[in-house]
Formats: C-alpha cells, sequence, structure tokens
C-alpha cells in the first residue's frame, strides 16, 4: 500500500480501501462547481471532507455553516446578513455567512436540520445564484461552491415532507457516503497515532488496549475515538496507555464481551515485578498468585472501595466477590 493512500495533504487518515476511494473522489471533486451532498453518520468526519474538496482547489473562503443553529427569527439574518434599521437593534448593515463565502465554499452541516422556510431560500440561491439580505430592497449576485452534509436519510425526511424534493435534487448532484468507523476498522491505529500526535504526547498503546479499540463498534464514529485518546492521556502520564484506562463505555464493553476476566492490564501491573527471564522454578509466580496480588493492591490502593476496586481492575464487582472467596482474601 502506497504512503499516499495511507495519509495526503487532505488530513484524512487511514489506508482503508473505503478511504482511499474518497481520496480519488476529492481529487476529482476539487475542480468542479457542482453541489456535493455528503452523506454518513455522526462523528464520521464530514466537515473534513468538504474542507478536503474546498482545499483541492481552494478559491475564497470555507464558512462552515450549521443548520441546527439557524433558528428563531434571526436565522435568515445570519445567512444573509441584514441591512441597517431592518429590525429592533439593527443598528449597522451585516453581512451574513453567504456573503463571507463568495467566491468559495458555503458548507451547510447537517443539511437535513435546515428549517422549510429557510429551505425556500437555500433553493433560489441555488437556483439564481442570488440572495437578498433582510430589510434591503436589492439583491446581491454571488458565486458559491455548495457542499451539504447531514447524518439523516433525505429521501425519507422528503416522503414525510420534512425536507422539499426540488432542493434535494438541486443538491444530490454528487452524493459521498462516509463509511462509519467499524466498516473501516483496520484505519484505528493510524487514527490512534494522530490523535496522539496532535496532543503533543509521546505515549502508546498497549496490545491489549489497541486490541480493545478494535473490537468495539464506535457509535459515535471518529469523534468518538478522538475523544477517547484525549479521556485516556488525560487520565494516565504515560508512556504506556492500558485497558483501565479507557472511558467506561469500552470498560463496560470489555466487561460484556470477557465476563468473568481480571483484565490483563491489572494482572500485567502486577506480573511487571516478576523477572521477565526467571533463572530457576522459583522466581515464576502463577497466574492465580498474581490474580490475588492484583486484588490486593487495588483494594489497598482504593482503601477498601470495592467497587472502585472493580472498576480499575476491569471486572464486575460481582466478579470481584468471588475471586475475594475463591481466594480468602478478607480484605
Amino acid at each position: 500500500m502506497s504512503s499516499v493512500c495511507v495519509d495526503s495533504s487532505h488530513g484524512l487518515v487511514g489506508g482503508s480501501p473505503q478511504i482511499c476511494q474518497i481520496r480519488r473522489h476529492i481529487e476529482k471533486l476539487g475542480h468542479s462547481k457542482s453541489p456535493v451532498l455528503l452523506l454518513g453518520e455522526t462523528g464520521t468526519g464530514k466537515e473534513v471532507i468538504a474542507r478536503a474538496i474546498h482545499d483541492a482547489s481552494p478559491t475564497g473562503n470555507f464558512v462552515p455553516i450549521d443548520c441546527g443553529s439557524l433558528v428563531g427569527p434571526l436565522m435568515e439574518s445570519e445567512l444573509f446578513g441584514h441591512a441597517r434599521g431592518a429590525f429592533t437593534g439593527a443598528t449597522e448593515t451585516k453581512r451574513g455567512l453567504i456573503e463571507l463565502a463568495d467566491g468559495g465554499t458555503a458548507f451547510f452541516d447537517e443539511i437535513g436540520d435546515l428549517p422549510l422556510e429557510m429551505q425556500v431560500k437555500l433553493l433560489r440561491l441555488l437556483q439564481e445564484r442570488e440572495f437578498r439580505p433582510v430589510g434591503s430592497l436589492t439583491t446581491r449576485k454571488v458565486e458559491i461552491r455548495v457542499i451539504a452534509a447531514t447524518h439523516r436519510d433525505l429521501d425519507r425526511e422528503v416522503e414525510r415532507n420534512n425536507f422539499r424534493q426540488d432542493l434535494f435534487y438541486r443538491l444530490n448532484v454528487v452524493a459521498l457516503r462516509l463509511p462509519p468507523l467499524r466498516e473501516r476498522k483496520e484505519d484505528i491505529p493510524l487514527l490512534v497515532e494522530r490523535f496522539l500526535a496532535h496532543l503533543g504526547v509521546n505515549h502508546s498503546l498497549t496490545n491489549e488496549a489497541m486490541e480493545a479499540l478494535a473490537s468495539y463498534n464506535w457509535p459515535g464514529n471518529i469523534r468518538e475515538l478522538q475523544n477517547c485518546i484525549e479521556r485516556m492521556v488525560a487520565m494516565n502520564t504515560g508512556p504506556l496507555l492500558h485497558t483501565c484506562d479507557l472511558p467506561s463505555s469500552l470498560q463496560n464493553h470489555l466487561r460484556a464481551s470477557r465476563p468473568g476476566e481480571l483484565s490483563a492490564a491489572a494482572v500485567a501491573a502486577v506480573a511487571s515485578a516478576v523477572p521477565i527471564q526467571a533463572s530457576r522454578q522459583s522466581d515464576i509466580i502463577s497466574l492465580m498468585e498474581m490474580e490475588k496480588r492484583a486484588i490486593k493492591d487495588a483494594l489497598e490502593y482504593t482503601k477498601g472501595d470495592r467497587a472502585n476496586a472493580a472498576n480499575l481492575l476491569g471486572i464486575g464487582r460481582t466478579t470481584l466477590y468471588r475471586k475475594l472467596k475463591e481466594y480468602q482474601l478478607a480484605v
């Protein structure tokens, strides 16, 4: 696999077939002014792709527009600007987001959340390449590249009359589907490496921790993975990050997938005291003894708080109680 396919100047990280294909689309779309519709679950990196399309042939500004925030009486003003005196408090003329994007790219994030009354005005903008600021008697021409993104099924939203069919056809000239992270798990190590580099730390994950990341389905996608790595770094001085540093969602996943097991990270912490190369048989510590030591250390560290100790060990409280009884530990 070529290095170009693993990473590029677009900021896309990964070497999976899906990401390589998206890179090829970006190169082609960068030289086109046709609208692009980005489809994918929340957290799949739609804004990253939109910026990459803009940067492939950069002209003008890249202006992100959060459609979910365009609510209330001032939403039209935010989008198209207003003239002085257009309404109470409009003491001066204001440029809207569309005018800021003139000559560049307007990125409509979560276009499925755009209110119907604003969908009509956006359709006119796409058809006529012009808009009228609030309170103004004149229209203004604009040249913009429109990229829209949504996690919604717009076909279904059209059927439900929540999204205008004519606007959908205008936007759906070129559609790109961004794969969820669970469909390209081979990219997780590269993404982790990138996030750690951005944090400016010299940390790395144990093999067990990386395997835990790969076994999880990531409902929050890349955004959730990034937050996970930031949390692990914040909770550990490094340089190695263990499964016990994982956030609760992944801890619960591990417990569900491996019920009744002590976390290998906890056992490894105790095992680190064992010589790597035992010179005689008496140097070798049994797994049972390692588990007992891990449990004792966890309970001593938590001052007898069994719930907290179980959490540190990566096991459920029931499992901890069973182990205490099994090993006859009166801690």
